[in-house]
């Protein structure tokens, strides 16, 4: 007698979608994890994450920022891991039928990431570690898993691919299943551990517990702010860890300030190193400054005012001894983002500085521990470079900077702006006396007057609050008797040079959004 056995059967494509998804995840957590140990910014994800923030066009960026706001970051980490697994998922169906190509292109997925971190602006020769290891975790564990729903077969019990129906189950169908459980479970747990621990690692601060010399000339303290009477007026010093910060990039450098340097180079006559220890040696000075994004939208929250310590940037150009023809100081953070800024606002009486401490701390990691520039009268992607490591004298036809390249503008002079901090717009208010209060700057002319109107009135001379200097924002409030009804607010703000701020309406790019801010309130 013949015995005719079972055909074989494999389950059907969405569970080997399913296994090269898991397979992924498992080397993107276990990539991330070695790169929180050697290299945060090569972790695959967020590698690529970066090279499509260099990539994207400038218009969605704005868009992003305006839309997102600080969570853009995280918005794009999460697309960026989403797609790359659904990426995983059509190839792990492939690879039900043709297992090589769906392996192969599963290889050159999760070679991406390598690919990303090596070609960073700063990239070292550990980038590549975590790329590898997610590529040969991520190819084992799926090659592993598939091989334990090649020998389920028809002991899965599911119904054929082709939709005819399976037959019996085979007598060691349960211990097939148990493999696959266990296989795609241990999978599942190095993909969940991997990436927490991994993002553990790459949030960990590295120390910024420096003492950092006093200055040569301390200033006196700030004086009490609007912020105690007015309430919602924004504070007169806007602490470290409500400072806002846009950036590019998706993790905070760690830097040890042991072996950190800053070169100062280019078209100089002495071209010289500083390391931390000789920076810190130098004269220090205090300033009061106000520093704004372009990327802020008129009425926008990413201005901030701080007391910075520093250097002179002066100082440090004066002792290189700067050739004719410089017309920008060309600088480089430790993560390759490049600024370039006008030598005019580094070498004039602004006092630009190399920034090492904050409000009367170092420097926090997220604002550009251990060195920063900050530059009096220009927004932050022309003036204040985080993270820096090195200053180049040059043309700007010698070097052109990230944003620069983006088509946004080489001068970026702050333009003269007012905030309606309260009320909120689109808030009700109850009729009587209420204190409409905002902040206003003109950094490097400074704030002479705030004024407000209701309904296109006419225009009332607001209270201004203490001056911290010309660089620093004014607080300032007016009293109005709110009435029942739903009103617009606007407010404008005159610099000392006597010019008051536009009402004509422009965007952020490529030289800083104007116009008058405008909230509407209901009052009942």
């Amino acid at each position: 007698m013949t015995t005719t056995s079972p055909t074989r059967h494999r389950p059907r494509a969405r569970w080997y979608a399913a296994a090269a998804l898991l397979a992924t995840a498992a080397g993107a957590g276990v990539g991330h994890l070695v790169a929180g140990l050697v290299a945060p910014e090569a972790s695959p994800v967020l590698a690529v994450g970066s090279t499509v923030v260099d990539l994207t066009p400038t218009p969605v960026k704005e868009w992003a920022v305006a839309t997102l706001g600080t969570a853009d970051k995280p918005v794009l980490v999460s697309t960026v891991a989403v797609v790359t697994l659904l990426l995983a998922a059509g190839v792990g169906a492939l690879a039900r039928t043709r297992r090589a190509l769906g392996l192969s292109l599963l290889a050159l997925l999760a070679l991406l990431g390598l690919v990303a971190a090596a070609s960073r602006p700063a990239a070292e020769a550990l980038v590549i570690l975590p790329g590898f290891v997610t590529a040969a975790v991520g190819l084992l564990g799926a090659g592993w898993l598939m091989g334990r729903l090649d020998a389920l077969g028809v002991a899965a019990g599911d119904p054929a691919a082709d939709g005819q129906a399976a037959p019996a189950p085979r007598a060691d169908g349960t211990g097939a299943r148990r493999s696959v459980l266990l296989a795609a479970g241990g999978l599942g747990v190095l993909a969940a551990a991997g990436g927490g621990l991994g993002q553990a690692l790459v949030r960990r601060g590295g120390s910024t517990e420096v003492v950092l010399p006093a200055p040569a000339e301390p200033l006196p303290a700030l004086p009490a702010g609007l912020e105690r009477t007015v309430r919602g007026v924004s504070s007169l010093r806007t602490p470290a860890s409500d400072f806002y910060r846009i950036d590019t990039a998706l993790v905070v450098p760690r830097v040890d300030p042991d072996g950190w340097e800053l070169r100062v180079d280019g078209m100089v006559e002495r071209p010289y190193t500083l390391s931390w220890e000789e920076l810190l040696a130098m004269p220090m000075v205090e300033k009061d400054v106000t520093l704004t994004c372009v990327s802020n939208e008129v009425g926008g929250p990413y201005v901030g005012g701080a007391r910075w310590l520093g250097v002179r940037v002066r100082d440090l150009l004066e002792r290189a001894g700067l050739r004719d023809g410089v017309e920008q100081v060309f600088s480089t953070s430790t993560d390759g983002m490049t600024i370039s800024t006008p030598v005019q606002a580094l070498t004039d009486d602004r006092d630009a500085l190399v920034a090492v401490g904050m409000n009367g701390s170092p420097l926090p990691r997220p604002h550009g521990f251990p060195a920063r520039l900050v530059t009096p009268g220009l927004y932050g992607f022309v003036g204040a470079t985080k993270w820096l490591t090195r200053m180049t004298a040059s043309t700007y036809a010698q070097d052109t900077a990230y944003w620069t390249e983006r088509g946004w503008a080489t001068r970026g002079t702050i333009y003269t702006q007012s905030r309606i901090d309260t009320p909120r717009s689109l808030t009700t208010l109850p009729a009587g006396r209420t204190l409409v209060g905002g902040v206003a700057w003109a950094q490097q002319r400074g704030i002479a007057r705030v004024e407000v109107r209701v309904d296109e009135g006419e225009w009332r001379r607001a209270t201004l609050g203490p001056d911290a200097g010309v660089d620093y924002w004014r607080q300032w409030y007016l009293e109005w008797d709110a009435t029942p009804g739903r009103h617009t607010l606007q407010s404008r703000a005159t610099d000392e040079d006597g010019s008051t701020q536009t009402p004509e309406r422009q965007e952020p790019f490529p030289r800083g959004a104007t116009g008058w801010h405008t909230v509407v309130v209901t009052v009942e």
